[in-house]
């Protein structure tokens, strides 16, 4: 981690605080509990998961990407004797692999795999719309749709867990200044507003009633389950699902979408000088899986070719149906923030209110 991140603060010994921050986090409940520990508290989740979807078709929803820790956490579920709905979210940007790799798992595993596809024309006009607002986050559409859709199709199948494969171990570290505003309506409502020129009216979201209504009134709940495997490490999982299920890796962390990949690889990096690498590879390196000079070294290795950078820049233009220079104009327009637009963090009573409410419920 370095000054890319304006924020951040080193001590005396050189440690920056998301480290420091994210290994008080490996010390604390449930990482640091004991083999034993963790596998008595796994099997009470999966108890209450259990009795929860007693008369149901499905006792838990998972999330799947065709990523690492999605694909392990449907195997895990399976293992465990729930009974998962898999469910993903086609935004269009999808890899062949991705898709090959949910296939595989999903077919193995005898999970039926719910797909929801979002209106393309309405979904590409929000994403152009926080390309041009100069922000660096680029992924907010991607994410706030996926929450909320997960929320959606939980309660239609009346389902009270999703089991994400979000954890401590291997994502601890975030950044706000890189990306921030995932799960503020206000902010991505108003941002299409502004910048697009279509009304949303099928994209799913969730607001700050709608989220505290889910949760609280439904009693639907997220459940980061791989906190509580007793050894959750990140290469040996990668062999396992390859031995396993045939499931291919990918070139870089989140590389199972097109546009991710290229904003992390390209947009972050060439605009910002925000590379996420850092990020993901520091959490690697306070979990123990991972020395610093191997990431460094990793940091190294460039992530595509000039022809593949060509190739791939030609490939998004023509999906959004925008020219060469109407992306470059996008890129050369002066770097703004998540602070810089209306959302609910600069509304004063909603920043009470989410204090309050993360107190309560401290799940997202």
């Amino acid at each position: 981690m370095d000054t890319t991140d304006p924020d951040i603060v080193f001590d005396e010994n050189g440690y920056c605080n998301h480290c420091t921050d994210a290994l008080k986090k490996l010390n604390s409940y449930p990482i640091n509990l004991s083999k034993v520990e963790k596998e008595k508290e796994l099997q009470r989740i999966v108890a209450e998961v259990k009795e929860s979807g007693k008369n149901k078709q499905y006792d838990c929803i998972v999330g799947v990407s065709g990523g690492v820790d999605s694909s392990y956490v449907l195997y895990l579920v399976k293992k465990l004797g729930l009974r998962p709905l898999a469910f993903h979210l086609d935004n269009e940007w999808n890899t062949e692999l991705s898709v090959k790799n949910i296939e595989k798992v999903t077919k193995k595993l005898d999970v039926k795999l719910h797909t929801m596809h979002v209106d393309w024309e309405e979904f590409k006009d929000l994403q152009l719309a926080f390309l041009k607002s100069s922000t660096p986050d680029l992924e907010i559409p991607t994410d706030h749709g996926l929450l909320a859709a997960l929320y959606k199709v939980a309660a239609e199948y009346k389902v009270k867990y999703i089991i994400s494969g979000h954890n401590f171990i291997t994502e601890n570290i975030s950044v706000p200044t890189w990306s921030h505003g995932h799960y503020d309506w206000r902010y991505v409502r108003l941002m299409q507003k502004k910048f697009g020129t279509r009304k949303l009216t099928s994209f799913p979201h969730l607001s700050m009633y709608s989220l505290a209504s889910q949760q609280l009134f439904r009693g639907i709940k997220i459940i980061r389950i791989l906190n509580y495997v007793p050894e959750y490490d990140k290469k040996k999982i990668i062999s396992f699902l390859e031995k396993e299920f045939g499931w291919q890796n990918y070139i870089t962390k989140h590389a199972e979408s097109i546009y991710t990949f290229f904003v992390q690889a390209y947009i972050l990096p060439t605009k910002f000088n925000y590379d996420k690498r850092k990020m993901h590879l520091s959490d690697l390196i306070c979990a123990g899986q991972m020395t610093r000079d191997e990431a460094l070294e990793t940091l190294k290795k460039p992530l595509f070719t000039d022809l593949e950078l060509k190739e791939m820049i030609e490939r998004v233009c023509k999906k959004f149906g925008i020219t060469k220079e109407e992306f470059d104009a996008f890129m050369k327009l002066p770097n703004k923030s998540y602070y810089d637009y209306p959302s609910y963090e600069t509304h004063p009573i909603y920043r009470i209110l989410r204090d309050i409410y993360k107190k309560v419920n401290p799940q997202i």
